[in-house]
């Protein structure tokens, strides 16, 4: 079995991507490509990538009405990524849209609530409810969709898991015990998550920032 690992490589430095993506990537199940990096190299910049043989989850996180969500998809077709996000705030039509547009080989996985977000910040946006209630209720509304499962932090994994039992959960924000969390609000620590339910674990800046990003990645896949 590959790493359940997808090393997060958010810079728009392209150089600094591949540089960083192929030190580690005999120890990592995929590269996590997101919209510093998108907006930075585009469609070029992704097909280089993918180059290196690595799985790409091209993490675009797009929200916008159905036609525009199903076309802009259509458009990154002939990248066929592995995984590919969109916001469950979407709505049920968009997220239909959205995998009917996606290639079959790709997963399309709903941002439920961004890891840097608490409750305090739900309520900000009149959402009712704690962190936990509007992720259980996102991931109903996700698998009602036909969407292939979830973004979500560590914290909620489990209940999403028991909601959706064939779902594939995609869980960020993960640090080492020991690590700095940053902007990151709701954390877990990687065997933590992956025993909570987790299917891929995503991580950032314990790699990408590390003196080492290789060793880095071989400790933390050590921990699993």
């Amino acid at each position: 079995m590959s790493s359940p690992i997808f090393v997060a490589i958010d810079t728009p430095d392209f150089e600094r991507a591949k540089a960083i993506a192929t030190r580690v990537r005999n120890h990592v199940g995929g590269i996590k490509l997101g919209l510093e990096f998108f907006c930075a190299n585009g469609r070029h910049g992704v097909r280089d990538m993918a180059e290196l043989g690595l799985p790409i989850f091209l993490d675009l996180k797009l929200h916008d009405i159905p036609n525009t969500v199903g076309k802009a998809i259509q458009a990154l077709r002939p990248l066929e990524p592995a995984i590919l996000t969109v916001h469950a705030a979407g709505g049920r039509a968009m997220l239909e849209d959205a995998k009917a547009a996606a290639p079959s080989g790709t997963k399309v996985v709903a941002v439920t609530m961004l890891t840097s977000l608490d409750s305090d910040d739900l309520a900000a946006t009149g959402v009712a409810g704690d962190a936990h209630d509007q992720v259980v209720r996102l991931t109903g509304l996700a698998r009602e969709a036909g969407l292939d499962g979830i973004v979500c932090s560590g914290n909620e994994v489990a209940a999403a898991r028991k909601l959706w039992p064939g779902g594939f959960f995609v869980v960020p924000g993960v640090r080492l015990a020991e690590g700095d969390s940053a902007d990151q609000k709701r954390v877990m620590t990687p065997r933590k998550a992956l025993d909570a339910g987790a299917s891929i674990l995503v991580v950032g800046r314990p790699i990408t920032q590390a003196d080492d990003p290789d060793r880095a990645a071989r400790a933390i896949a050590a921990t699993l």
